[in-house]
């Protein structure tokens, strides 16, 4: 009789069907495709079964193959649920959580969140990982990652976090006593602007909404960065308008540093969301950053209709 697979075996066989990707599952199972490949030829000789149907560009179950990890699957989330359960009757939960962010996603997870979460579970580690380029987040290794609701891939578990968001207008009141303030958004062209560099290393073009009139501007200017932080500073430092987050610029809003120009065009839009795939159970690390997400979210919500309740502002 062939011996039976082992539980890496398994793992890494689960591990292809659901990536469609060697490489991708090699990535998550921290080894090299050649390696998952040749593991994967010698579980189907043992089986006396072709599992994959191989391209250069692609990987998919054979019927055999298919019909495998139908029965595969839920032994293996059974064994991951029972691992969870254990982890779980420790009073002091430990272990990890990775997460991909923005920047101004990863600023509102400090300010609101973080803190709150490492108080709340010392035990566990929270790798922030900042970047403003999109990530799949199960072939990079994350166990979440933050997006706005826009841009949220297929087949994930959403949870929305900071309310809505907005993109501003700023200057420095300095600036707009000299240059004056724009009224529309046609008017920043005679205006120096702030330049925004996305990761892929295109312009980003300041976006504007208005009873149902959208318009794209293509902002020039004396600089461009690629930092909402740096933005912010050269709008202080009169060097021009920038287009940044609302919840970035406030300290320096509400300083009197600088001062918001056409908020009637600036709209709030569906805000972040912490995401992660629907298809695997949820690591404790996880499970505990997402409900001390939804506590803090709900704690606000309810200190909000207090504050309303007594006539405050």
């Amino acid at each position: 009789m062939n011996p039976r697979p082992s539980l890496t075996e398994l793992s890494a066989f689960a591990a292809i069907v659901r990536h469609a990707s060697f490489r991708a599952a090699a990535d998550e199972l921290g080894m090299s495709a050649s390696t998952l490949s040749h593991m994967m030829r010698a579980l189907e000789q043992r089986l006396g079964l072709r599992l994959f149907h191989r391209t250069t560009r692609s990987v998919a179950p054979t019927e055999a193959g298919a019909r495998f990890f139908g029965n595969v699957a839920p032994i293996l989330n059974e064994l991951d649920r029972a691992l969870m359960d254990v982890g779980g009757l420790s009073d002091r939960p430990t272990g990890s959580v990775r997460i991909n962010a923005a920047e101004p996603a990863a600023r509102l997870l400090m300010d609101r969140f973080i803190p709150t979460f490492l108080e709340r579970y010392p035990g566990i580690h929270v790798d922030l990982v900042v970047e403003g380029r999109l990530v799949d987040i199960v072939a990079e290794g994350f166990d979440a990652g933050v997006r706005l609701g826009e841009s949220l891939p297929k087949n994930m578990v959403a949870v929305p976090f900071g309310g809505d968001g907005r993109l501003v207008c700023v200057a420095s009141p300095a600036y707009l006593a000299r240059a004056g303030t724009p009224r529309t958004p046609d008017e920043l062209a005679r205006h120096p602007c702030v330049r925004f560099r996305l990761p892929s290393g295109k312009m980003y073009r300041w976006e504007f909404k208005h009873r149902g009139q959208e318009l794209r501007f293509d902002a020039t200017g004396p600089i461009t960065l690629d930092s909402m932080d740096l933005m912010i500073e050269a709008a202080i430092r009169g060097l021009g308008v920038a287009f940044v987050w609302e919840d970035t610029a406030r300290p320096a809003i509400d300083a009197g540093k600088l001062a918001t120009i056409l908020d009637d065009w600036t709209p709030p839009f569906e805000g972040h969301y912490l995401y992660y795939p629907s298809h695997r159970l949820v690591p404790v690390g996880l499970r505990a950053f997402v409900d001390v997400l939804k506590d803090v979210e709900r704690q606000a919500r309810q200190s909000l209709r207090e504050r309303y309740r007594h006539g405050g502002a």
